[in-house]
């Protein structure tokens, strides 16, 4: 093996941690964009709901779960859209490797850069996930007490 191969080998082998983070991501987003999916169904259930509901207690409980939904997908978009900036990030990360490796410039600093902020959107994505799972409980908290009564 010449030495630009095992030079590319390594590379490599650098790389691959930053890929299993953008796989650890992209599931990240799998599950994320399925919730997502399934807000918009309840959504567009509640809205024919209070199309056809006549009860005035029913209709003011439908249009809060309704505006609750609407905050959850909101919330989703949110973090959806950091995820994505973060494995962006994270691509430009493996592309100043490989580019730094190639033409033998020092990305350090770069690669320092783009990780870190990487991960401070991948931070910010999982708690905007966690307020919107923190907003479906207390909305299933609600209808439980309207249950209870």
């Amino acid at each position: 093996m010449d030495s630009s191969t095992t030079d590319l080998a390594q590379i490599i082998q650098i790389v691959v941690a930053p890929v299993f983070m953008l796989t650890g991501i992209a599931g990240f987003l799998n599950v994320m964009s399925g919730r997502l999916g399934r807000i918009v169904d309840r959504a567009r259930i509640i809205e024919r709901r209070i199309m056809m509901l006549k009860n005035p207690a029913y209709l003011e409980m439908s249009q809060k779960e309704l505006k609750n939904l609407w905050r959850r997908v909101n919330l989703i978009n949110r973090a959806i859209g950091l995820c994505v900036a973060s494995a962006l990030f994270v691509c430009g990360v493996v592309v100043c490797l490989f580019v730094g490796d190639l033409w033998q410039i020092n990305f350090r600093n770069a690669v320092i850069a783009l990780f870190t902020i990487s991960l401070i959107l991948l931070i910010f994505a999982l708690l905007t996930f966690l307020k919107e799972v923190q907003l479906a409980t207390r909305n299933l908290q609600i209808g439980k007490e309207f249950i209870e009564e």
